[in-house]
């Protein structure tokens, strides 16, 4: 059966130009005439042409395709990072091609890395929260990846490429802020301290405590895994064990959330008893009772961050002898200040 889809050549015949130079716009190449660009591009939408994507991958030896693996989707974090990724490699033409970790501590890289492989992928996000050993692969298999790879949510490593929110300045900049407002004895709800992020915004509060004189102590710290039913009993095991505490600093808006419920329940007066700030910078925020202060990450401008730095990475390493060199990206966290954590006068 012959198909009716209009051909690169009826294209080229229509806008009276060789293949090669409808070809050049399709491919968005700089050197064709503003005038010439104008009128391909007349006849393309005319026409209705589509580019073969499978044609495009065959003259240029590439697939287009990134390989994205993920992990803890059920966690709104890696979810919102997963829709940046999604919305800029559509923009930059990409096809994404997904594997998901069962959990973000499982160590199951070697099959995953392969299976992308095996398709023939351009480049490597690694979007997988670093917990546990999850990222020992790295020293053994790293080496046998011959596309970039960038990854998310890690520890700096001078042999990586990475993109990270600064998680230590975010804890840093809530625990000076609870400061700032004459709170004196300030806890701290973390996440689950195997995720290298919970360990950072921990480490960033013990940081702004120490500079203003006061020594934290593993009592005034109690440890969730980021849902809000882990933040209620973490809240109520710290108003144990640390009675004088005035505020707290609560490693994501879930478990925030848990902690303003409590304290309404407790007759326990926000924020003239008790300062409470978040983290991430949900949507829903604003509408906490009191709205909740919170260091927000914006991890949709994470994943497009990512794809804007493996696809420059891809594009260097065409034709080079090795891949590009190692570099780390730090996104800098932003304290939106509500009710939650204000003191009048």
């Amino acid at each position: 059966m012959q198909s009716n889809r209009p051909t690169i050549k009826q294209v080229a015949r229509a806008a009276g130009v060789s293949i090669q130079t409808v070809s050049r716009v399709i491919n968005d190449r700089p050197d064709v005439s503003s005038e010439t660009r104008a009128r391909i591009q007349k006849a393309i939408s005319e026409l209705g042409y589509q580019p073969s994507a499978l044609a495009r991958s065959l003259i240029q030896q590439r697939s287009f395709t990134l390989g994205v693996v993920t992990a803890g989707l059920k966690y709104i974090g890696p979810s919102r990072t997963l829709n940046g990724i999604t919305s800029r490699a559509e923009q930059a033409g990409y096809t994404l091609l997904l594997k998901e970790l069962p959990l973000p501590g499982t160590d199951s890289a070697s099959p995953l890395i392969k299976a992308l492989l095996s398709r023939h992928v351009d480049g490597i996000i690694w979007a997988v929260p670093e917990v546990g050993d999850n990222h020992q692969w790295i020293d053994t298999a790293r080496s046998e990846v011959p596309v970039p790879v960038i990854f998310i949510a890690t520890k700096e490593r001078p042999d990586l490429s990475i993109v990270n929110y600064d998680n230590f300045l975010g804890g840093q900049r809530a625990t000076e802020h609870l400061l700032a407002q004459g709170y004196k004895h300030i806890g701290h709800i973390t996440g689950p301290l195997d995720w290298w992020e919970s360990r950072e915004r921990k480490a960033g509060w013990a940081a702004a405590l120490r500079a203003a004189g006061t020594r934290p102590l593993e009592q005034h710290v109690a440890e969730g895994n980021w849902s809000s039913a882990s933040g209620e009993s973490a809240f109520e095991k710290l108003l144990d064990q640390y009675p004088e505490m005035d505020a707290v600093f609560v490693g994501n808006d879930q478990m925030a959330l848990s902690v303003l419920q409590v304290a309404n329940r407790r007759k326990i007066s926000i924020p003239a008893e008790l300062g409470v700030v978040g983290f991430d910078g949900l949507a829903e925020t604003p509408y906490y009772s009191p709205p909740l202060t919170t260091v927000v990450q914006d991890q949709v401008l994470l994943g497009s961050t990512v794809v804007g730095e493996v696809v420059h990475a891809i594009e260097k390493a065409r034709g080079a002898a090795a891949l590009p060199k190692a570099h780390t990206i730090v996104l800098k966290p932003e304290l939106v200040v509500r009710e939650s954590s204000t003191r009048a006068g």
